[in-house]
This record gives structure tokens, C-alpha cells and sequence, in this order.
């Protein structure tokens, strides 16, 4: 009767043991084919269903990832393309699809290695207890080594979950023209830890995305050229804003530079009276990156107009006192005195206040003598 006892053979979630223990009431076989059968029957159920998740969870990234490269079609483009009209993407548009392209594909690896981590470390820990090994003292030595890491290493954290967010708020892609504080250039890589900048000296720089506090994007859905112009005071300044009117309407009909230019030029006005001249101002809006090139071409062409029209543009004058020829002057005199100045002849206290306190008793003596 003592091989038909089976309350410590199996246990309640053994399915495999129970099922042939019940069928052959033999403790041994029923313990053999629990190993046997039942133990790698279950790890592999286990890593089957961690594979399917896995599977499941990765098409959704990708749908997710697939949506957000097509991005959102505006309104106005839309009825076009209903319409059949033709839709030829500018420049801008293409940067703007390249860099949304890019940061749905990183963030769509982003999440599936995110995915792919946690799955492993659920169904691995799983796995071991099916095995027979105690998790207990696994998860608590996980919990305290995520601890020490959490501590020890909180600025490489940091710069781990600040450059998640950079690139989820897609603050600046590849190719920008950023200012982050210290450094400031063009973007050339972006990663989770760290961004790298070239700035216009050709000097790489690499900064912690844990270190960025602000961030400038010079290049982000449009740009504005910002050109100030300086006339003199005696310039009709009516006249003078009529003559940028006509040059930047002018350089935005240009075919080099209207495909740039998002639309018309505003001459804004008087923007400052400085000590020496009036200052106006004109705002161009461009494509991104391009408005160094407009403003450029803007101020090339006021100055040649300028000249044609005759309009002053009033520039910096200094005047230089040599005092060096006067005090040269002035010694060469005291050492030979002419004729009529001051000192010649005599003593210069008499000459310049009349006669001394002993001209005239010599004066006398003289004419005395003369007598």
C-alpha cells in the first residue's frame, strides 16, 4: 500500500506527473516523465509564447513606425492631390520627410530592444523556475543591482532618458543648426547617449544629452533673415523704405532665390535712432538653412541700389588730433624767437608786461649820458 501514497509525489501544478501517476500509479515513472516530458514540455510552451509576443508586439512598432514615416498630409495638399494636380516636394519638404523618417525608425528600434529586454527577462526568470530554481534571491539581487546602477551611474541614465526624449520630441534631427549654451553648429549624429555637433570653425563637438539644458534650432520648419539697414539722418526715410520694398520684392520674384523664399518681404520700418544713422529693418521668411544665403544676396543688392539712388549709408568717422607738430612748434619758438613774438630781445617778463622795475633808472642813465 505504500506505492499507492502519491500526496508528495506531485505537485498540483505537475499536470504531466499527476496525469501519469493517476494512470500508472508508479511513483518513479511518474517522476521520470514529468522530467522527461513535462519540464521541457513547458520551457518550450514558454519561449513559443515569449517568441509569438515578441512577434505580435515588434508588427505593431512596425505599423506604428510605417505610419509615422508618411506622416500627416496638410489639407490644402490633399485636395490637390484629389484634384490630380501635380505635387512636385520641395527641398524642404524632402529634409523634413528624411528627418521624419529617421526618427520613427529610431524610436521604432528604440521600442522593439526595449520590448525584446523586457520579454527575455520575464519568461528567462520563467523559465528557471520551471527548472527548480529559486527566483526569490535573483529578483531581489536584480532589484539591488538596479539600485547600485541607479546611484552609481545616474548621469549615464540620465543621458539615456534625456536622449529618449529628444528624440521622441524630435527637438533636432541630423543636418539642424542648433544652439545648445556651450557648443552650437550643425548636428551630425544624435544617439541616445550623446549628440555631435560641427560648428563653423570645423570643430567636433560631443555633448552628453544629459548636459542640455536648452536647445536653439535655427533650422526647424522655417527660418527668418533678419537684414538692418543704416541710412543718414538727412535720407527721406518714405523714399528709402519704397526703394527696400522694390528690392525685396524684386529678390523674392527671383527664380534663384523665390523657391527659397516662403513669402513676400516685410519692411518693418524705423527699428533704432543711433548716434549715427537710422536704422531700418527687413524680415525675409525662408526654408530652413537658407536664410543666410538670402540674407546675403539682400544686403548685395542694397548696397548697389543704394548707390544708384544716391541714398547715404552712413559709416564710422574719426578725426585725430596730432599734438605732437604743436608741441615740437612751441619749443622751436622759445629756442629762436622772431621778430614781433613775444621774448625777442629781452626778458619776456619785460616785453610782455612793459617795463621793469629798472628800465627806467637805466632808461635815465642812458639818456643822461646822452645829454
Amino acid at each position: 500500500m505504500a506505492l499507492l501514497q502519491t500526496t508528495d509525489t506531485c505537485a498540483e501544478d505537475q499536470t504531466v506527473c499527476n496525469t501519469v501517476l493517476d494512470m500508472t500509479h508508479n511513483d518513479t515513472v511518474a517522476e521520470v516523465s514529468d522530467l522527461i516530458i513535462g519540464k521541457p514540455l513547458a520551457i518550450t510552451a514558454l519561449v513559443v509564447l515569449a517568441v509569438i509576443i515578441r512577434w505580435m508586439l515588434h508588427k505593431v512598432v512596425n505599423r506604428l513606425v510605417a505610419g509615422a514615416e508618411d506622416g500627416v498630409i496638410p489639407q490644402h495638399v490633399g485636395r490637390a492631390l484629389r484634384r490630380g494636380a501635380p505635387a512636385q516636394p520641395s527641398a524642404s519638404e524632402l529634409i523634413a520627410s528624411t528627418r521624419r523618417v529617421q526618427r520613427a525608425k529610431t524610436i521604432g528600434d528604440l521600442f522593439k530592444s526595449i520590448i525584446t529586454g523586457v520579454i527575455v527577462a520575464v519568461f528567462g526568470t520563467m523559465i528557471l523556475s520551471e527548472l527548480g530554481v529559486n527566483i526569490a534571491p535573483i529578483i531581489a539581487s536584480a532589484g539591488i543591482i538596479g539600485l547600485a546602477l541607479g546611484f552609481g551611474a545616474q548621469s549615464l541614465v540620465k543621458d539615456f532618458l534625456s536622449g529618449v526624449f529628444l528624440i521622441v520630441e524630435d527637438q533636432f534631427g541630423v543636418g539642424d543648426v542648433v544652439d545648445i549654451g556651450e557648443a552650437s553648429g550643425t548636428v551630425e549624429a544624435v544617439s541616445l547617449r550623446i549628440t555631435r555637433l560641427r560648428d563653423l570653425d570645423g570643430t567636433v563637438w560631443y555633448v552628453p544629452n544629459g548636459e542640455i539644458m536648452r536647445v536653439g534650432n535655427m533650422s526647424q520648419n522655417w527660418s527668418r533673415a533678419v537684414v538692418d539697414v543704416s541710412v543718414g539722418y538727412g535720407e527721406d526715410l518714405a523714399r528709402v523704405k519704397d526703394v527696400l520694398r522694390d528690392i525685396a520684392h524684386d529678390l523674392w520674384q527671383d527664380e534663384d532665390f523665390g523657391s527659397v523664399i516662403i513669402e513676400e518681404p516685410e519692411v518693418t520700418g524705423v527699428e533704432m535712432l543711433a548716434p549715427d544713422s537710422v536704422n531700418l529693418r527687413v524680415l525675409i521668411k525662408t526654408s530652413p538653412l537658407e536664410q543666410w544665403a538670402v540674407a546675403r544676396e539682400m544686403r548685395q543688392r542694397i548696397k548697389s541700389r543704394f548707390d544708384h539712388e544716391g541714398i547715404e549709408i552712413p559709416f564710422a568717422q574719426r578725426v585725430v588730433w596730432h599734438r605732437e607738430e604743436k608741441t615740437a612748434r612751441g619749443r622751436a619758438d622759445l629756442a629762436d624767437p622772431r621778430p614781433g613774438d613775444p621774448g625777442f630781445g629781452g626778458d619776456p617778463a619785460r616785453d610782455s608786461h612793459g617795463a621793469g622795475p629798472d628800465d627806467g633808472a637805466a632808461t635815465g642813465g642812458q639818456h643822461r649820458r646822452g645829454h
